[in-house]
Formats: C-alpha cells, sequence, structure tokens
C-alpha cells in the first residue's frame, strides 16, 4: 500500500484521477490508528466534495474493513466510482426515517450530510438537513462511535490581532441561518450522546483545499481572471483536504462521551492580501482588491488537533503552488466557490 510522504510529495497533479489517488492517500499513522479501531465504518453523506476521497482513503488504510458509503448519489458514476475502489454503497435519502432505519448497525459512523450554498432562499430544507436529519442518525444509532462533520462557522468572529476560537469558545454567536443550523446540528447530537451514552466528536472545519475548490481555488482564480478580491474577510485558515480527512477518521479513536468539538484546520493564519500578491507574482498578474481588511475574522484555533494528530502532513506553501500550477493549465472545477469571504452567513 502506498503510504502518503510529506518529505516525498509530488511536484504537480497530471490530472484529476492523479489528484484523487494523492488525494485518498492514507498516512502510516491512520494505517495504524484504523488497525486498533474495531469494527466497519458507516459514512452516511459520502456524495459530497470530501466524502469519496475519505471513503477512499478508509478503504486503502484498512481494506479488511467494510466501508459503507450512504448517499442519495445523484451525481452520476458516483457510485460505479466508489464500488471501483472497493467501497459497498447504499442509496438512501437520509430525510427519509424509514430509509435511516434500515440502514445497517455498524459500529463506527463518520456523518458527513449537510446543506451550505443555496442555504439562502431555502432556510427550511437548510435546517432539516442541518439539524433533524442529525436528530434522526443520532437516535438510530445510539451505540456508534459517530464523528460528525461540522463547521468553524458556528464561532462568532475573532479579533485578527488576538487568539482564534478554541474548542472552549462559546459558539452562540454563529452569524446567518447555515452557521445556527449546523450549531443546532450540534446540540442535536450532543443531546443523543447524553441521552444514550454515544461515543463521538463534532469535527469544526475551516477551510478544507484541493486544487478544485477551496480558499486557496477561489483567490487564485480571481487572481488569473483579474476579478476583484473582497478583503473585509482578510484572513482565513485553511488545511489540505487529505489531512482534514485523515484527521476526521482517526478522531474515530478519540471520541468522548458525551461528544465534543474538535476544530480541524491549518495551524497558520493565512492573510488573503499576502495569498493574492503571492499568486500574483506566480502568475505575473497584479491582483484587484476591494476594501480593507476588517478588525475580526472567522477563525480557528487547531492546536487542540496538532496535540492529538500532530500537524498536518501537507504543508500550505505545497498547496499554494499545486493550485497555481493547477490554475495556469486551465485544469477542471468544481465550480462551487466557498464564500469565504461573506461576512453575514448567508451562502
Amino acid at each position: 500500500m502506498n503510504v502518503l510522504d510529506p518529505f516525498d510529495l509530488p511536484e504537480r497533479f497530471a490530472d484529476v484521477a492523479a489528484l484523487e489517488e494523492f488525494l485518498s492517500r492514507p498516512s502510516q499513522a491512520l494505517v495504524d490508528d484504523l488497525r486498533r479501531l474495531d469494527g466497519d465504518l458507516l459514512i452516511l453523506g459520502v456524495g459530497g466534495k470530501m466524502g469519496p476521497t475519505l471513503a477512499r482513503m478508509a478503504k486503502r488504510a484498512a481494506p479488511e474493513k467494510r466501508i459503507i458509503g450512504v448517499a442519495r448519489f445523484g451525481e452520476a458514476g458516483l457510485r460505479e466510482k466508489l464500488e471501483g475502489w472497493g467501497i459497498e454503497t447504499i442509496t438512501c435519502d437520509l430525510l427519509d426515517r424509514d430509509a435511516v432505519a434500515a440502514l445497517p448497525r455498524l459500529v463506527n459512523v463518520v456523518f458527513m450530510a449537510g446543506r451550505k450554498f443555496g442555504s439562502s432562499g431555502a432556510e427550511e430544507l437548510t435546517w432539516a438537513m442541518n439539524t433533524w436529519v442529525p436528530s434522526v442518525v443520532a437516535e438510530s444509532f445510539p451505540q456508534a462511535r459517530t464523528v460528525a462533520f461540522s463547521t468553524g462557522n458556528v464561532y462568532p468572529f475573532a479579533p485578527v490581532a488576538g487568539p482564534a476560537p478554541t474548542e472552549a469558545t462559546a459558539p452562540g454567536a454563529a452569524s446567518g441561518e447555515y452557521g445556527i443550523s449546523c450549531l443546532g446540528r450540534e446540540r442535536m447530537f450532543q443531546y443523543f450522546s447524553g441521552v444514550h451514552g454515544t461515543p463521538g466528536r463534532l469535527i469544526r472545519l475551516n477551510y478544507a483545499v484541493e486544487m478544485r475548490y477551496g480558499v486557496l481555488h477561489d483567490v487564485a482564480a480571481r487572481v488569473w481572471s483579474g476579478a476583484p478580491i473582497e478583503l473585509a474577510m482578510g484572513y482565513v485558515n485553511v488545511i489540505w483536504q487529505g489531512d482534514a480527512n485523515a484527521q476526521a477518521l482517526r478522531a474515530l479513536l478519540h471520541c468522548t462521551t458525551p461528544t465534543t468539538p474538535l476544530n480541524v484546520s491549518g495551524l497558520e493564519r493565512l492573510s488573503i492580501r499576502e495569498l493574492a500578491g503571492a499568486f500574483g507574482a506566480r502568475f505575473g498578474r497584479r491582483p484587484a482588491f476591494a476594501g480593507e481588511e476588517a478588525e475580526t475574522a472567522l477563525l480557528t484555533d487547531a492546536s487542540q488537533a496538532a496535540r492529538l494528530f500532530g500537524p498536518p502532513l501537507v504543508p500550505l506553501e505545497r498547496a499554494i503552488a499545486w493550485t497555481a500550477d493547477w490554475i495556469e493549465r486551465g485544469m477542471p472545477t468544481l465550480s462551487k466557490p466557498t464564500h469565504y469571504d461573506a461576512r453575514d452567513g448567508k451562502f
């Protein structure tokens, strides 16, 4: 099995297949952890941006385990791709309580379902996906270790010159219906974890990146096209998607009862202005800016995750170089802007 070697990273990715292979390459630490983890793994909401590579990573790290991916599978060819990687698939609408009740009761669950983009104008669906579905899942899997993806959007903005929110920071100041409904997701998992003694972790993620989407892609694409870059959200934390997936999977061995949050992100506080400047130097183009940096931003302190898992294996500088190369070559994107620059919580 080919494990991720942080001292032997590729210079570039030839195509999407090479990118997805690398995104799903497990670290030796993940291999060792999943060897210690008893039981098989059910991944709910496997059809999103991160789900396919997380599932493939889990199967590569633990080929002896059953890895079952659950989704509606509206994307053509995704189910066949997952099955080609050795992942079992089940078509299920998680909004259907009876369908959830019929799912196999495995002892490890990674919950990745949720709704962000398009929330404005369809708030009731956002709340159903982000709050009601978690309650159905948490009630249906009372004894399973459950690692549930959440978001740093539950936190209040932090002063850019001060400390970033830790897991001890009260999340109640989340803005916009997306952030508030994601806090509702957490509360549902916390409630049922307390009722049933369900071990779990809530992964507060900001922001996973790879070549086809994410903050790095968004900024690079704007510099390349000459589109103005809004500076009000002047600083962010980002983490390579493969590192984020690996930390989420390794969190199965660090579940608590009741469930507790864990910030997952990069350790660097990244300046959007400086990032745009780096891409501009690479492209030979002057970035266009709009506005000025606010005194606060959506930031995350991921030091607890670093203590548990070590720092991310893919350095920020390498991810920036990969992104620049990908944009220069006109490679495929997911056409899903992160809206990292939104300060009103509307997506």
